[in-house]
């Protein structure tokens, strides 16, 4: 290529500079994109998972711990690998059972999926496995899976445990528009985190203010990184959002039999905590423990979380 003569000999070589220089940097970007992705389906490969083949097709799953039988029905954006991080420390005298739900991960989307036969295919894992009664953690979107399986299930569930949950009236039991799809992608998801850390955290849920040690930077950082890949995850989080969430709306709370807890912090600034308040006044029993804060990962509530969790389970009903 021939320079152009004279005065603008200068301002085409800084166009060439600043173009090398913005396909240097974009390259770099590239390797950084490609670098975080490799290890992030290097920390799914390091978690010990088992399929099973249900009436739906492949079901995967991760167990870890011994004791009596927890079920784990996880959150968005997560999978087996991300609800075993997400009750880690909180029962550690159990057994932990976390399959990854319809479309996350190793688990089929089934051609026709309801939030009905995910909750029958959990019921049928825990056969597989020869478990009978147990008790339930639902995470967030989690909440719709764990309360169908209490409904429809009921003479298996020794305890409902409900952590951030997704209840009728929250605005996360809203349909979203159809263009906040295309947030549920790496390319999407990883530019946020990369580069508008604090915003990345509002979106799963951290307050403003945190996280304020780094004990609750630790945990924030570990439940974000743990969404990817996230096209691993991608066709179970349109599932929860546009399905599984709204449907909790036409849930009868009133018909849970199972003693219910429910763990709300005042500040979730994704889940509504007045929705969880309300659904604890519709539920037969049902305790709430309300938090003044932690937001929807309960950061610097763990130990608390713990210690109501374990007095909830060793309970016994009836």
């Amino acid at each position: 290529m021939t320079p152009p003569d004279g005065r603008t000999s200068r301002a085409w070589a800084g166009g060439l500079i600043a173009g090398g220089a913005l396909a240097s940097a974009a390259g770099m970007l590239g390797i950084a994109y490609v670098r975080d992705l490799v290890a992030a389906r290097k920390r799914v490969g390091a978690v010990t998972r088992h399929v099973m083949e249900s009436r739906c097709g492949a079901v995967e799953y991760a167990a870890r711990g011994a004791g009596e039988t927890v079920l784990v029905s996880h959150g968005i954006f997560q999978g087996c690998d991300g609800g075993l991080l997400s009750v880690r420390d909180l029962l550690p005298d159990r057994r932990i059972i976390v399959p990854s739900r319809f479309g996350y991960l190793g688990s089929v989307m089934p051609a026709e999926p309801s939030v009905a036969a995910q909750s029958d295919v959990f019921a049928e894992l825990l056969d597989h496995l020869g478990h009978h009664e147990v008790d339930v953690i639902g995470i967030s979107a989690g909440t719709s899976a764990a309360v169908q399986f209490t409904l429809r299930h009921p003479h298996r569930v020794r305890h409902l445990i409900i952590l951030s949950g997704n209840f009728p009236g929250s605005r996360t039991a809203r349909i979203p528009p159809r263009w906040a799809r295309w947030f549920y992608s790496d390319h999407a998801l990883w530019p946020l985190k990369a580069f508008a850390h604090p915003t990345f955290l509002r979106l799963l849920g951290v307050p403003p203010g945190f996280p304020r040690s780094a004990d609750e930077r630790r945990v924030a950082e570990e439940i974000s990184e743990s969404i990817f890949p996230v096209a691993w995850r991608r066709r179970g989080a349109v599932f929860d959002a546009y399905v599984a969430d709204p449907e909790i709306g036409t849930y009868d709370l009133e018909a849970i039999e199972a003693p219910t807890l429910i763990v709300h912090a005042a500040d979730d600034p994704l889940a509504s905590y007045g929705a969880a308040r309300d659904a604890a006044s519709r539920i037969p029993g049902a305790r709430l423990l309300g938090l003044d804060s932690g937001g929807h990962l309960l950061l610097g509530q763990r130990d608390r979380v713990k210690e109501v969790i374990a007095d909830f389970v060793e309970s016994r009903p009836g």
